[in-house]
């Protein structure tokens, strides 16, 4: 095999984007209830740096199987906190370039604060990615969600890759 055509393994073809928001007795389980409700709880999470495969196809969460116990390439966002009332936020933006033979970028932002901020700074993220590459931004694709802290509280928010 030469060396051009050696993948460890192949590139995923398709993404798509989750999010949650979970109380819990202590942060890992906020966590872990925030990474059930959005619908990768049952699989290991594999953090990859932010890079969204070439002509990949956004679908939805529904449309994939993860396997239980897998491991899953996602890029994502996520915050806690056991402050009562105070806010918390996590977002992920993916970019799509024009030029579809090119990679997107995908961004993470997380913060103590409403949605609304996160999601201008991470969407602004994409946009300076773009202009570093000089590369043709076509749109940007994003999720996010907040939260209201009870007791104690996480929220989480992804770009799962995976195969179709």
């Amino acid at each position: 095999m030469s060396k051009s055509s050696f993948r460890m393994v192949e590139t995923p073809n398709v993404y798509c984007l989750v999010s949650g928001a979970a109380e819990g007795n202590t942060r890992l389980n906020a966590f872990d209830n925030a990474l059930l409700e959005a619908g990768v709880g049952d699989t290991n999470l594999m953090r990859m740096s932010s890079i969204c495969p070439p002509g990949a196809e956004q679908v939805e969460r529904n449309e994939i199987e993860l396997p239980g116990g897998g491991l899953i390439p996602l890029a994502y966002a996520h915050i806690d906190s056991q402050t009562p009332q105070m806010w918390i936020a996590s977002a992920v933006a993916v970019g799509i370039p024009e030029d579809d033979t090119q990679p997107g970028v995908i961004m993470e932002f997380e913060d103590h604060t409403r949605l609304e901020y996160v999601e201008t700074i991470v969407k602004q993220m994409v946009v300076d990615a773009f202009e570093y590459r000089k590369r043709a931004l076509k749109e940007i694709k994003f999720v996010g969600v907040e939260h209201q802290v009870e007791k104690c509280a996480a929220t989480f928010a992804a770009a799962v890759l995976w195969y179709k």
